[in-house]
């Protein structure tokens, strides 16, 4: 990926480069990118007419050429719509935004979307204070008018969450349709209603990421979620995903209440097999109190505990939580992860900091309401647009392009405190905990120990 950018912002210094570039990125007549037509093309070694064609396969071969790069393998990939997908957003980031760190893409490559705030449990930490739908949810006929208006505009991945997303009577079709529209899908959910049957279900209609919650031990898990005799039903869940093959995560919110059993969970995600473990940074919105809120010694302590842990195993592992990119550097300077680590990518992950960057809220991903508001992140309750404004992918990009708050949260460089870090681009702070604490997204994440050390000595 870093190659890839390099090369092509060397390509897009050229005007005349540039220039045709941007007008691959135009749609044609059928309303299809150009410059998807023309990778399909590519991957399948299809002859197309088209001088933009001749002049964009030349291009990656040269590219391929000076990086070392394999032309099967990136045919095979380009096969997969939300490849071609991830590709032209990178470019038409290149052509938006230019070259900066982090990286900003042409289009949100994930949108995190609660479709429905019905849930069958009664979280204590919960984000979206669910139980019972909102009023204003969106109708079938809206939900898929959003899903044109995401695909149309080139947004990768759609992850549904909820409340519990498998509540929702046309959640199914849902996910079918944004799989025939060649985005990537995947699912949050409790875990409760994965029955065979269900898994199947979801295999059957495109979604391959499963993502389950577990936040403790049974009676540390049973607490914290609110309801007695569930924990057996999330552990079967768990199991029916990995043996129906799909890419299962074990996710867990680290709070007071069950911060200590999470190498636990971390044990029993490796033992029942599953490729991914997510901790999310827990933040103090919805139903979450700031009690709950771990102290920044806590987790620093944690992250480290977890760095060392996962070094151990053969376990990927996903944070929300954006100091653990730092945390990585200061334990091991030639291993650097971003929010996650892949035992596979050792050497490549240094690169991927750089460009993934931190916190991606506003910048990799943004979130969508049950009613179609969209926020910069879950936890982030602010209500920049909502999907029912656009007619249009070209009008969500505009959007996505233009909008003050999503400027702002790109510019690390302009965060109080944070913005002065030497990690500010691999990490700079959770911008969701510094508008729950502060109103204010640009102020410092007291999240961190070195934001506390640094406020500490202000007012010391």
């Amino acid at each position: 990926m870093d190659a890839m950018i390099e090369f092509f912002s060397l390509v897009l210094s050229n005007p005349i480069t540039k220039r045709a570039i941007k007008h691959s990125l135009k749609r044609d007549r059928d309303g299809v990118v150009k410059l998807d037509k023309y990778l399909k093309a590519y991957a399948y070694d299809e002859e197309l007419s088209s001088l933009e064609f001749k002049a964009l396969k030349k291009l990656i071969e040269a590219g391929l050429r000076a990086f070392g790069g394999r032309e099967d393998l990136l045919k095979e990939r380009l096969r997969d719509a939300y490849w071609r997908r991830g590709f032209i957003s990178v470019l038409r980031g290149l052509v938006e935004f230019g070259v900066r760190k982090p990286f900003v893409p042409g289009a949100p490559f994930l949108i995190v979307w609660d479709v429905t705030y019905r849930c069958n449990l009664r979280c204590k930490h919960c984000y979206s204070t669910a139980g019972k739908p909102w009023k204003d949810e969106l109708s079938e006929e809206e939900a898929m008018k959003a899903l044109k208006i995401l695909a149309d505009a080139g947004v990768t991945a759609i992850a549904f969450s909820g409340g519990e997303p498998l509540l929702r009577k046309d959640f199914f079709d849902l996910a079918r349709t944004a799989k025939d529209y060649g985005m990537f899908v995947s699912i949050a959910t409790n875990g409760t209603l994965l029955t065979k049957e269900n898994v199947k279900k979801l295999k059957e209609c495109g979604v391959w990421f499963v993502q389950i919650s577990l936040d403790g031990t049974k009676e540390t898990h049973e607490r914290f979620r609110g309801i007695e005799g569930i924990y057996e039903r999330v552990i079967e869940g768990i199991k029916n995903c990995v043996e129906e093959g799909l890419i299962t995560c074990i996710s867990t919110t680290a709070t007071k209440l069950n911060y200590h059993d999470i190498p636990k969970v971390m044990d029993l995600a490796e033992e029942l097999g599953v490729q991914w473990f997510m901790l999310y940074n827990f933040i103090p919105v919805g139903r979450g109190d700031f009690e709950m809120d771990l102290s920044a010694e806590e987790r620093e302590e944690l992250l480290k505990e977890l760095w060392r842990r996962l070094k151990a195993t053969g376990i990927n592992f996903m944070s929300t939580a954006p100091y653990y990119a730092r945390i990585a550097m200061q334990e091991e300077s030639s291993i650097v992860p971003t929010h996650f680590y892949n035992s596979n990518l050792e050497g490549k992950l240094k690169v991927l900091a750089d460009f993934i960057g931190g916190c991606g809220c506003g910048r990799f991903y943004i979130a969508m309401r049950a009613n179609g508001n969209i926020e910069p992140c879950v936890f982030f309750p602010l209500t920049l647009a909502n999907i029912k404004d656009f007619e249009s992918g070209d009008e969500f990009l505009r959007f996505w392009k233009e909008n003050k708050v999503l400027n702002d949260l790109r510019d690390k460089d302009r965060l109080e405190i944070c913005g002065e870090c030497r990690y500010r681009y691999v990490c700079g702070g959770c911008r969701a905990r510094a508008y729950a604490y502060f109103k204010d997204y640009m102020k410092p994440d007291p999240g961190c120990i070195l934001v506390e050390r640094r406020l500490k000595a202000k007012s010391g």
